[in-house]
């Protein structure tokens, strides 16, 4: 693959090329120093995947990736900063990963090959790039109040709305501001199923679908918890878990 880094501090692009340069998944390392450089780069080399910092001095990369993501030809994004506070934004704005600074070359490795498996995935879907950086994300970012927690989406057992609230359900509970249609547009549509206007359940923590009153169910997942299902998803439901009809 095709890589392209921008960045305005010498430093750190000569210490990411080091780093990719042991990468057997990468082909190409081009560079940029800024916003205006990246934007020639990306229309001259078109470069599969991008590892964007965030203050630059001629312009700021967040909204400069929240420009990108509209574009079909979008590479795959990966913000390598040295700070942490724009966690959240950076998986608005669809990113792939969020390395920060000192890298280390496990987590570039990791963003590589992360990367690597859309870009695979992709060239078996018809029409192309179609693959969301959002679900392909193995991290979830949750608002809540002045905080930001980062859970792994493996880790979710089921999301509830709750209040106008939505709470995540792991190991813990994370009470979210963020709307559940919200959560589930960055959620892996193979791993996880809305079940009822309420709720999403992560099919992989399903243990047990148990028949309840009028045509609806319940799944008992591997912590023990109860979700029902509703009328309206029991076919999806039955066809997402290969229950027979």
């Amino acid at each position: 693959m095709k890589v392209l880094i921008v960045d305005d501090e010498p430093l750190a692009l000569s210490e990411l090329r080091f780093l990719l340069d042991k990468q057997s998944n990468v082909d190409q390392v081009v560079e940029a120093d800024g916003v205006t450089a990246a934007k020639q780069q990306l229309a001259k080399e078109a470069p599969d995947m991008m590892f964007l910092d965030i203050r630059l001095e001629d312009g700021n990369g967040m909204a400069f990736a929240k420009q990108l993501k509209e574009r079909p030809d979008c590479p795959y994004i990966v913000f390598a900063t040295a700070y942490d506070q724009y966690a959240l934004d950076a998986f608005e704005a669809q990113a792939v990963d969020y390395v920060m600074k000192p890298f280390e070359q496990g987590q570039i490795d990791e963003a590589v090959n992360r990367v690597q498996k859309l870009l695979d995935r992709s060239a078996r879907t018809p029409g192309g790039r179609q693959v969301s950086q959002q679900n392909a994300n193995p991290r979830l970012s949750l608002s809540s109040d002045d905080r930001t927690f980062v859970v792994q989406k493996t880790a979710i057992y089921y999301i509830e709305a709750v209040k106008g609230k939505t709470k995540v359900v792991t190991d813990r509970e994370i009470i979210s501001s963020q709307a559940l249609k919200k959560l589930y547009a960055q959620l892996d549509p193979g791993q996880f199923l809305q079940v009822h206007r309420s709720y999403i359940v992560n099919l992989n923590q399903v243990r047990e679908v148990q028949p309840s009153f009028n045509q609806t169910y319940v799944l008992t997942l591997e912590n023990g918890a109860k979700v029902p299902v509703s009328r309206s998803y029991v076919a999806a439901v039955k066809l997402a878990l290969g229950i027979n009809q």
